[in-house]
């Protein structure tokens, strides 16, 4: 199976300084390497092939020059565009004044064209650790069932910023290990060792820190992207009048309907690796000294692109 990762990187990061796209490229390290670099090298050091960069079409002379383009003599680049144009059913024109893209499920629909088999989907400013990518890896190549996908699965304690509030999936499973339910909390602060989430900024609910989060590690087969049409067609159709502007199509409703309707199962990888993002500007320090710890334990070389890791793979 030739894996993939697609990376959703067209995002407009309105949280972080309010500069359209900022957190995508902003360094973590002082050779100026970015969370995105360290998501390739995972993928790559774990056995992935090829890397699907989306974003957005004005964005691409920029984003290969300097992200994508140097990564080439290590791993297949491709980019894919996400535009409100993308995948629209006939008849459908986008709503006046909407500006925000579709949301991720619509950004992973984006890659299919792309996406040759078996791949992973994550964002773009999120770390996620090299676990993961080796758990993905080994499913994908141990998996052949085309209804059976899979996510990796964080202790919510582990994904936390002490500087605001976290959008987190909220999982569920059954006693053996598969996705049940996946429940979207935009609203999540961190409580000490545990957390609140609130839906009305009044009321707020307790999460046990130990609760099994998503933060969007998707690991799917090529046969998904049908579902995701099918679904980003149905959310036009159903969800959208509700706020024709903001709302978004996200990408762990495809799971939820999915599991519903019995069409597919996931199960669930556990992993320890703690979450490194910069949702917030003052997320910054904390991710650069994160990262520097992993690479004072040997997990990283300090020069990604020197190549002494990757070596491994008999990259040309």
């Amino acid at each position: 199976m030739k894996k993939t990762l697609v990376i959703m990187a067209a995002g407009l990061g309105s949280r972080f300084g309010g500069k359209e796209g900022q957190k995508q490229v902003t360094p973590v390290d002082g050779l100026g390497q970015m969370i995105i670099d360290y998501s390739v090298f995972d993928a790559r050091r774990a056995g992935f092939e090829k890397v699907v960069y989306v974003i957005k079409p004005e964005s691409l002379d920029a984003f290969h020059e300097g992200v994508g383009g140097r990564w080439e003599r290590f791993i297949e680049v491709a980019y894919a565009f996400q535009t409100p144009q993308s995948y629209l059913p006939d008849g459908f024109a986008v709503p006046e004044g909407r500006v925000k893209p579709w949301g991720t499920g619509h950004a992973a629909l984006c890659a299919e064209k792309e996406v040759p088999d078996g791949f992973v989907c994550i964002n773009a400013d999120d770390f996620y650790g090299r676990e993961a990518y080796e758990r993905a890896a080994a499913f994908l190549d141990g998996e052949s069932d085309e209804t059976l996908s899979a996510m990796v699965g964080y202790r919510l304690r582990n994904t936390m910023t002490p500087n605001g509030s976290v959008a987190r999936g909220v999982c569920e499973t059954d006693e053996n290990g598969y996705l049940t339910t996946v429940t979207e909390r935009t609203k999540i602060s961190q409580m000490g060792a545990d957390a609140v989430f609130t839906e009305n900024d009044k009321d707020f609910y307790p999460l046990s820190g130990d609760s099994i989060v998503s933060l969007n590690f998707w690991i799917f087969k090529r046969s998904v992207f049908g579902e995701l049409e099918k679904g980003f067609h149905a959310f036009l159709k159903d969800e959208l009048s509700e706020n024709p502007l903001k709302k978004e199509y996200y990408l762990p409703s495809l799971p939820q309907r999915l599991i519903k309707e019995n069409k597919a199962r996931f199960r669930v990888l556990p992993t320890k690796e703690k979450w490194f993002g910069l949702t917030y500007q003052a997320d910054v320090d904390k991710t650069r000294r994160g990262i520097q710890q992993l690479k004072d334990m040997g997990v990283y070389p300090d020069d990604l692109f020197g190549g002494s890791m990757l070596a491994e793979r008999n990259i040309k």
